[in-house]
């Protein structure tokens, strides 16, 4: 009797620290974004370089201004301020965490403000669970991209 309640405690133990160290499901490919009303917005294609996770803007729904000019970033500073949308890379630098992506950042094109970012592959890699914040993950919002 002790030996099997020994075997089972081990089995729990082993499976309870697999889950903990296995590898995120890939966030690679290109995922359609969504609006806040469920409208199609973008897609972006993600990719690794260098052990990293990066994304770049590849559509537009509505690829210009109101005075039909590309759209730009026009809120952003620095080196992505006055870029077209189009082509602009809006996550940096996301490293495997457990099940997931982070210790990145993500670029909000509409504020021109660049948040903390987490990603994360759910419904066997169908959608994926974008997370941006300031400061702790619990302080911030999550969208859910739909793999294209």
């Amino acid at each position: 009797m002790k030996r099997i309640q020994l075997f089972l405690f081990s089995l729990l133990f082993l499976s309870f620290f697999a889950g903990l160290s296995a590898d995120p499901l890939p966030v690679t490919g290109v995922w359609r974004t969504y609006s806040d009303d469920g409208k199609e917005e973008s897609t972006v294609e993600i990719y690794e370089q260098g052990g990293k996770i990066y994304g770049k803007v590849t559509g537009l729904v509505d690829p210009n201004d109101k005075d039909g000019k590309p759209a730009r970033c026009t809120a952003c500073e620095g080196a992505e301020k006055d870029k077209p949308v189009l082509g602009l890379v809006i996550i940096k630098g996301l490293q495997a965490d457990g099940d997931k992506w982070s210790g990145g950042r993500i670029l909000d094109p509409n504020d021109g403000v660049w948040y903390k970012c987490l990603l994360k592959a759910v419904e066997g890699g169908k959608k994926l669970e974008v997370r941006g914040y300031v400061g702790f993950s619990l302080i911030g919002r999550s969208q859910y991209w739909v793999k294209k």
